[in-house]
């Protein structure tokens, strides 16, 4: 069965005959209690705005835990969103201060709460709310998840390890927002002996990557060698479309599994079996909001 986070949204998703909870005034995160993993079980502009001009709508319907921003996006080409008793056609709307917005005539408000996973994801899922083509197996399959609570960051399908997924956009954007250099730490087996030649070149950075990219300078060192593989320990700070597996590839060892085991101030858990998940406590919340400031 799919685990609910203890802050799961309990407000309108698609189903409009559904009551929702009166607006509160205060929107402070409240701590999550810990939950036990199971199994199975940006969209951000950079800049923030300014309150008294308003917050797009896409936005303020993913504040309320109704939908992700391109799904509010649909609603409002659909008809469903009214601002103040005149209906809202434009998706870059602004709602304001004391504004009064439905969405299929009944009253919505931002969430007072938020919703912190670490989810330690196995390979063979795409960080992806849909796949209608291929129709490959998506993380929130196994994560019984409000739409508005999204992965920070991806990991590629081949790739597993420790993924943070929230619902609060402020912390999202300060961990992928370009220059945060947040650091990422990964375990990486890879073909063949790597020699300190390689090695050097990896620190130094600069590597073509393909397609018009170069690899940044990573923090690199061997942790073991053992049947024509390495394994090696990995801390970069930009999460650029697999800069790992296509960097040392370039460098004539190719990946043969990628774990991340570290984001930002966030290690995975020991022992975590893959495939499980937890909300993360107070103290950890607190740590990382620490890139808000």
């Amino acid at each position: 069965m799919k685990q609910k986070p203890a802050h799961y949204s309990k407000q309108l998703q698609q189903k409009p005959q559904q009551k929702q909870p009166k607006p509160k005034k205060d929107r402070a995160a409240k701590a999550p209690r810990q939950q036990s993993g199971q199994h199975p079980g940006q969209h951000a502009s950079d800049a923030d705005q300014d309150v008294s001009a308003g917050e797009r709508i896409n936005r303020y319907l993913a504040s309320c835990g109704l939908c992700s921003r391109r799904e509010a996006d649909r609603w409002v080409a659909g008809g469903r969103v009214i601002i103040n008793n005149e209906a809202c056609q434009e998706p870059g709307s602004k709602v304001k201060p004391g504004d009064i917005v439905r969405v299929d005539g009944k009253v919505v408000s931002p969430q007072e709460s938020f919703t912190y996973i670490l989810y330690n994801k196995p390979t063979g899922q795409l960080c992806s709310r849909k796949d209608a083509i291929r129709k490959r197996p998506l993380i929130y399959d196994f994560l019984n998840v409000a739409p508005n609570v999204q992965s920070v960051g991806r990991l590629d399908m081949d790739s597993e390890g420790l993924l943070i997924l929230t619902d609060d956009g402020a912390l999202t954007r300060a961990l992928t927002k370009p220059g945060a250099k947040v650091p990422r730490e990964y375990r990486a087996r890879v073909a063949g002996l790597v020699d300190m030649e390689t090695l050097a070149k990896l620190r130094r950075g600069d590597i073509d990557m393909g397609k018009g990219d170069s690899s940044d300078a990573w923090e690199v060192t061997v942790d073991s060698e053992s049947k024509g593989h390495t394994w090696l320990s990995i801390v970069i700070y930009r999460g650029r479309w697999r800069e790992v597996r296509r960097t040392l590839e370039e460098c004539g060892h190719p990946v043969r599994r990628l774990m991340r085991i570290r984001f930002a101030s966030l290690r995975l858990d020991e022992g975590m079996p893959r495939g499980s998940f937890r909300n993360l406590n107070r103290s950890e919340v607190k740590k990382l909001k620490e890139r808000l400031t």
